[in-house]
């Protein structure tokens, strides 16, 4: 089992960033899962291991567009997206992020 996590902060008075639509997907337009962070700017999806492809590149995509235009910021970056390969399909991948309204910080964390 896979486990995919991530916590979202609000970067400009570091709250937590809920109702960001994430989308992950195998690239190749194979979507994996579709969901919304918490109020606590979080997710929690479990993937089954033989729908894991070790050698294939996944992404997660952030919707933080919406966000930000809900809080009155002027800005040109409507998601973020971050690509990794998930080598070992029974572990967990914890991707945290920190949003602005023009820019982010993204990490993989174990």
């Amino acid at each position: 089992m896979t486990l995919i996590t991530s916590h979202i902060l609000n970067g400009t008075d570091g709250s937590h960033a809920g109702g960001i639509k994430i989308t992950f997907s195998k690239l190749g337009d194979i979507k994996i899962f579709e969901t919304i962070s918490d109020n606590e700017g979080r997710i929690k999806e479990k993937i089954k291991s033989e729908e894991i492809d070790p050698y294939a590149e996944y992404e997660l995509i952030f919707e933080t567009g919406y966000f930000w235009t809900q809080r009155g910021y002027n800005q040109i970056m409507d998601q973020v997206v971050f690509r990794f390969k998930i080598q070992d399909p029974n572990s967990d991948y914890h991707i945290p992020i920190i949003i602005n309204p023009n820019s982010y910080s993204v990490w993989w964390s174990k």
